[in-house]
């Protein structure tokens, strides 16, 4: 059963295959969860709810999305596109620099898309279950970063340019095969937890010791 609480609307898990058009209508609106209904497409009309601060389209069968939907720039809270079939996102959503949680994961990208390392507000950023082969030097404009979580993808190392997160606390790696990583992570100073968890293919660099003496917690 959809609910609707003043400004905040859901419908999840309600098999609607389509988005009905009253929805678009709903001007008001600052919350609205889409989740788990079998969606293909999301309606350019996603672009005249201004007022959203969070948007959930996770769980779908989504390939493509709006440009549009770049037009959302109050949206600050969440941005939920996981368990989609995207292997890009439209240029516009780099508009979204308000935007605090991103989550892409179990998707079907092999590159990280631009737009998402001209988030510039993001503190948490989920691309996990996905096949990316590297990381664009271009994330060292994510300067807010405070969470990285990058399991269960194709990352062989991580670039130098991950020296410029100086707010990272955590990066998950969890289940890649990760050869190599870069002195620059020494440069972190509030690195709190580096998660290499289910990696086979790394031998660990003498200055994980120096990680840990700074209280950053290494799995291996």
């Amino acid at each position: 059963m959809a609910s609707a609480t003043g400004p905040h609307l859901s419908l999840w898990k309600q098999g609607l295959g389509a988005v009905p058009d009253e929805v678009w209508d709903r001007t008001e609106l600052r919350s609205l969860v889409l989740a788990d209904n079998g969606l293909t497409r999301i309606s350019g009309r996603v672009g005249a709810l201004r007022n959203l601060r969070m948007l959930d389209l996770g769980h779908n069968a989504l390939h493509d999305l709006p440009p549009e939907l770049g037009h959302l720039e109050g949206l600050s809270d969440f941005l939920y596109l996981h368990d989609n079939r995207l292997s890009a996102l439209p240029a516009t959503l780099g508009r979204l620099t308000s935007l605090r949680y991103l989550n892409i994961s179990e998707n079907a990208f092999e590159v990280l898309p631009e737009a998402v390392t001209e988030m510039s507000g993001l503190i948490e950023l989920r691309v996990t279950d996905n096949h990316l082969t590297h990381l664009p030097p271009s994330i060292a404009r994510l300067t807010r970063l405070r969470e990285l979580h990058l399991r269960n993808n194709r990352l062989t190392e991580l670039p130098a340019a991950i020296g410029s997160l100086l707010e990272l606390r955590q990066i998950d790696l969890r289940g890649n095969p990760v050869a190599r990583l870069p002195d620059a992570l020494l440069k972190l100073p509030r690195l709190e937890k580096l998660d290499l968890r289910w990696v086979t293919t790394l031998n660990a660099p003498a200055w994980f010791a120096e990680l840990e003496h700074r209280g950053c917690v290494v799995y291996l």
